[in-house]
């Protein structure tokens, strides 16, 4: 297994160009699971948990035998990176998924971040690679099932969990897009946003000193008016005083919510992210 040094976006252009998916929804999907590693071209004409069995799956112990040469197999890296992986990027989320104190979680996520399986930032952690991150969330929890050729549970947890996961790679991407869109004003730092009980998936700020908020939405539903009251309120709960409002939709919006579209408040679609594929 030969996983990509490149950014997630050189990984995204590169998995894009090689496998020439159909969709950008299914681009997403697919490089969630199988990005940043060199599988030669998928055949994206298949579902994408028919391909996990068949490039995944069979191959379990070889693959095993690589990602714990990359954790040194430990046990506690491994609950973490579980953790991560089925989480909000969040690094106290997954030190209690893993069920360890702060203090040994953050000597294992400098370990991790020193392997490059990961990079951290303030109270977040990312994984470089997207198959990592799909490994650690549905094949490692229930590998002894896989190891016996069962693959029913892992084929359950993955129908139940899909777009919950996929969710995550959509918000970096839309990170990435929106770099792309803020070229002038160049963005210092894009990131989510958790402070007590206000998450937001976007939180930046640009050269010139505007704030940007917003919410990335991966669901088949049209994105409503009601989103934006709900950001709006988000921001005003945390202080924020944004510039621009963003929201990112996987299926659109409603017409009532494009009436309102402006330089205050930007809505993207998946059309807008061939942007970071040409």
């Amino acid at each position: 297994m030969i996983l990509s040094k490149d950014t997630l976006l050189e990984q995204f252009r590169s998995f894009y160009k090689e496998n020439k998916p159909a969709t950008m929804e299914d681009a997403i999907e697919k490089f969630s699971v199988f990005g940043g590693v060199e599988w030669g071209n998928l055949d994206c004409t298949k579902p994408t948990i028919e391909l996990v069995e068949e490039l995944i799956l069979p191959d379990f112990r070889y693959i095993r035998n690589d990602i714990t040469e990359l954790t040194d197999g430990l046990p506690l890296h491994h609950s973490i990176l579980t953790g991560l992986a089925m989480g909000d990027s969040r690094m106290q989320t997954a030190f209690k998924r893993a069920a360890v104190s702060k203090d040994v979680g953050e000597n294992a996520i400098l370990e991790l971040n020193e392997a490059k399986i990961i990079r951290s930032y303030k109270s977040t952690a990312i994984f470089n690679s997207p198959f990592l991150r799909f490994w650690f969330a549905f094949i490692s929890p229930i590998f002894k099932g896989i190891r016996d050729g069962d693959y029913a549970e892992m084929k359950e947890r993955w129908e139940k969990r899909r777009s919950e996961f996929v969710q995550l790679t959509f918000v970096q991407l839309s990170y990435e897009l929106l770099k792309l869109n803020f070229k002038e004003d160049r963005l210092k730092e894009i990131r989510p946003y958790f402070k007590e009980d206000v998450v937001l998936d976007i939180y930046a700020k640009t050269n010139s000193k505007q704030t940007i908020a917003g919410v990335c939405r991966y669901t088949n539903a049209k994105v409503k008016k009601s989103e934006l009251t709900k950001l709006q309120e988000s921001c005003e709960k945390a202080g924020i005083n944004a510039d621009i409002l963003v929201i990112v939709s996987k299926n659109g919006f409603t017409k009532e919510l494009k009436s309102l579209k402006s330089d205050k408040l930007r809505l993207i679609t998946l059309k807008n992210f061939k942007k970071i594929v040409e």
